[in-house]
């Protein structure tokens, strides 16, 4: 088979490169077909509504795991110093995400 379709010893990664997901690598941010605010661009102090969750894989479901789904409200309470993590609230619930994995959450201000 070689280095063809399935990869260099028949399957697995393909041309695409196995990790990419959605336009560009999952841990690169969403791409530029997906317009709108994520998580990670929302300042300390800033109430907002989940539209839509970005992430693929084991990323998403954490997120969901989380308490992070579409149409909850959520509060972004601080940002450490050197910008990770942030501080999240989701209802009574204070939560911590490393900024890679905010950037998957597109949010929209109330």
């Amino acid at each position: 088979m070689g280095n063809g379709e399935f990869g260099h010893k028949g399957w697995g990664m393909g041309k695409g490169g196995g990790r990419r997901r959605h336009g560009r690598g999952w841990s690169e941010g969403p791409c530029a077909a997906c317009p709108g605010r994520s998580l990670n661009d929302t300042a300390p102090g800033t109430t907002c509504r989940i539209s839509r969750l970005l992430g693929c894989g084991p990323i998403r479901q954490r997120l969901m795991d989380l308490g992070l789904h579409p149409s909850r409200e959520v509060t972004v309470i601080r940002s450490a110093p050197l910008r990770d993590p942030i501080e999240l609230q989701v209802g009574d619930t204070f939560i911590i995400l490393r900024r890679r994995e905010a950037a998957q959450v597109e949010v929209e201000h109330v």
